[in-house]
């Protein structure tokens, strides 16, 4: 049998392996898998350097399906390089318990490396992906011992060009001209609702070299040598990402309904599924069909995965013997260990230190922890200035090549892929998915900053940094009306309890600089998933704790601040900026001989994670008289308060004022709150 022979069985097993499994499952898209298939296999087959027996040796290529919804073309691609997913997972495709499910998620199927399936999220988390291996490059790398040295590949299709989140990740990409981040965009034409004639009609290689990357072009999709020239090509441009345009077929082969919508988010049909297996020459009676020299074709990636990690052990051995600090280091990063001294830098404000926005003892954590934990890495979309996330004298994370001239502002004197500071530029949703491709990639503990207001721009990457139990810390300052003159665009209301809402996300709003030293603790130290920190633009007190409960109750998510005595029968619950003006409204109703406790609740999923006796402990069930207050939406805090509580919250957006006159406007004042409790006293 001919290469090209082989070549086209290879291509055509991918083909109705995929369209097999979406025809017995009844749902799915069979149109890229038909399509793209042989863009996948060249890349595959060719290019791609990484090992079946072992997805996560570090210096692996990467790839990244960002048309999620062609899932069942990495699963076939898997199968058949051999990885752990059997044929009978293939035939289980989108059922309960599958390890094939509707789209790629990480960690639950082998060799897949980011979850995808909303468009556009894939391609960003690439760009992480290739800025970690270009940051870690230039930490590690010693001349010509590179132990830092792979590729970024991404298969994306008409849907990631269009989402904007793609166009600000790849603007970002290509000013930090990652070199060794190459796309192959399936240019076929038509999306799920018709031809991208109908919205999308933008010249896609200009929008790229616009950009700074290199563009090719491959104008048929199933022209195997030619894809692989491209990728050589791509591979050799250093100095530039590279977009390879391959334009294919929707459903090739199907004679009804290719090039067509119809063959993209629905099964074929029987008729169309014998129609296109006829037309490519393939057994139509027989489903999940592959052949023996298919298998052995593909199972060369076995032999080639083990002989190049084998190689690259032993180079990092020799690294080792010649560089042993740093070796150590990156064996630590790879393992997910923090050095061990770290929390020796995690020192406590004093009593009597003056008053502090817990962004700004955030700022002091951060410069303290970076001397530490070289692996912390991040930058904010644009408002270092105001967010105070700047890790000073840790350099930029640049190209060695871009020029400087003529810059101002937050600059430090490094300039390269070394550098720890990123310059995300006013690109929230990308900074976000950025920051999960860093994650994803190891090595890297990342974190992002902006204003609480605009989590909404960056939601989408931050559930699926939940999702994949990803450890990214996302900081977001300016935490509520106490924002002040900017008004309600910039005083968030809601936004607090949408972040509580996502599934294996910890959010922490400390009360003072005391708690925010044990939320970035807690931060680092999460194994579960990200950690959302909400901080203060204001100054707050740093809470008395000669008088108060040490802040290290804070690390169980609750814990009881202050109480007047024994067997309370009123308890106030705060969480950040309204902690102390609560527990000064505690005081003055203890001193009118109400038996008051003060609960501080800055994180409310690590509170509920406790035990149930000492969740217990510190909200007695038997105490019905609670009053909750928060500068947010006042929904969930039922979950503390019951029915019977009250609640102090926003019902409306904030305003332009000074702070001080919101809080006192809207009720978050140590009388207005005094007030409540004793109305919610009195009613009970």
């Amino acid at each position: 049998m001919s290469d090209k022979d082989i070549e086209k069985k290879c291509i055509d097993t991918i083909r109705f392996l995929a369209a097999d499994a979406i025809e017995k499952a009844a749902s799915g898209h069979p149109g890229m898998p038909l399509g793209a298939a042989a863009a996948a296999f060249t890349l595959w087959t060719k290019h791609l350097r990484h090992n079946p027996a072992n997805p996560s040796w570090p210096d692996r290529d990467r790839f990244v399906l960002s048309a999620g919804h062609a899932s069942m073309l990495i699963y076939a691609l898997l199968h058949l390089s051999g990885y752990d997913l059997s044929l009978d997972d293939i035939k289980n495709f989108r059922q309960w318990g599958s390890k094939t499910p509707g789209h790629p998620e990480y960690g639950h199927v082998p060799g897949v490396e980011a979850t995808t399936g909303p468009l556009g999220q894939g391609l960003a988390n690439a760009v992480g992906m290739a800025l970690a291996e270009a940051h870690l490059a230039a930490r590690f790398n010693r001349g010509e011992q590179k132990i830092v040295d792979h590729y970024t590949y991404v298969l994306a299709g008409d849907g990631d060009m269009m989402e904007g989140v793609a166009a600000e990740a790849c603007a970002l990409a290509g000013h930090l001209r990652l070199g060794k981040l190459i796309v192959l965009y399936d240019d076929n034409k038509v999306s799920l609702a018709g031809s991208t004639g109908l919205a999308f009609t933008e010249n896609i290689g200009l929008r790229f070299k616009a950009a700074g990357w290199q563009v090719l072009t491959v104008k048929d999709g199933n022209d195997v040598a030619a894809i692989d020239r491209a990728i050589k090509k791509a591979k050799k441009e250093t100095g530039r990402p590279s977009l390879i345009c391959v334009e294919t077929i929707i459903g090739y082969g199907a004679p009804a309904k290719q090039g067509l919508c119809d063959a993209h988010g629905s099964p074929l049909g029987q008729k169309e599924l014998a129609g296109a297996k006829d037309a490519c020459g393939w057994p139509v009676s027989e489903p999940f069909h592959i052949s023996d020299e298919v298998y052995k074709y593909f199972r060369k990636a076995l032999t080639r995965g083990k002989k190049s990690e084998k190689a690259w052990q032993a180079a990092l051995e020799e690294y080792g013997r010649q560089n042993p600090a740093p070796a150590a280091e990156f064996s630590r990063r790879a393992e997910g260990k923090l050095p061990p001294d770290w929390m020796e830098a995690l020192t406590a404000f004093p009593d009597g230190s003056k008053d502090t926005a817990t962004r700004k003892a955030s700022e002091i954590i951060m410069q303290a922890i970076a001397g530490r934990v070289p692996e912390l890495v991040g930058g904010s979309a644009d408002l270092n200035p105001s967010t105070f996330t700047w890790l000073k004298g840790q350099g930029d994370m640049q190209s060695p090549d871009q020029p400087r001239a003529g810059l101002h502002g937050m600059v430090g004197d490094d300039w390269g892929y070394g550098g720890r500071n990123i310059h995300f530029g006013v690109r929230e949703h990308a900074m976000g998915s950025i920051s999960v491709g860093l994650a994803l990639h190891g090595g890297l503990i990342p974190y992002t900053a902006t204003f609480l207001t605009f989590a909404d721009y960056m939601r989408p990457p931050m559930r699926l940094a939940a999702m994949m139990g990803l450890g990214v810390i996302f900081v977001f300052t300016h935490d509520s009306i106490g924002v002040g003159e900017d008004g309600p665009t910039h005083q968030p209301v809601e936004q607090l309890m949408n972040l509580r809402q996502i599934p294996n996300m910890t959010v922490w709003r400390p009360a003072d600089a005391n708690e925010t030293v044990e939320a970035w603790r807690a931060a680092l130290t999460n194994k579960t998933g990200p950690t959302c920190l909400i901080f203060s633009r204001q100054n707050l007190p740093v809470l008395d704790r000669s008088v108060c409960a040490p802040a290290s109750g804070a690390a169980r998510g609750g814990y009881v601040l202050w109480e007047s005595a024994p067997a309370p029968e009123l308890v106030l619950l705060a969480t950040g900026s309204e902690v102390a003006v609560t527990l000064a409204a505690g005081r003055t109703l203890a001193a009118e001989g109400i038996k008051t406790r003060v609960v501080s609740l800055p994180s409310w999923e690590l509170f509920d994670r406790q035990p149930d006796d000492y969740r217990r402990q510190v909200l007695p069930p038997e105490i019905k008289a609670r009053l909750a207050v928060e500068a947010g939406s006042r929904l969930g805090w039922e979950h503390y308060t019951g029915l019977a509580g009250g609640i102090i919250g926003m019902a409306s957006f904030g305003a332009s004022a000074p702070g001080p006159v919101l809080y006192e406007k809207f009720g978050f004042t140590q009388e207005a709150i005094a007030a409540a409790a004793r109305a919610l006293l009195k009613a009970g």
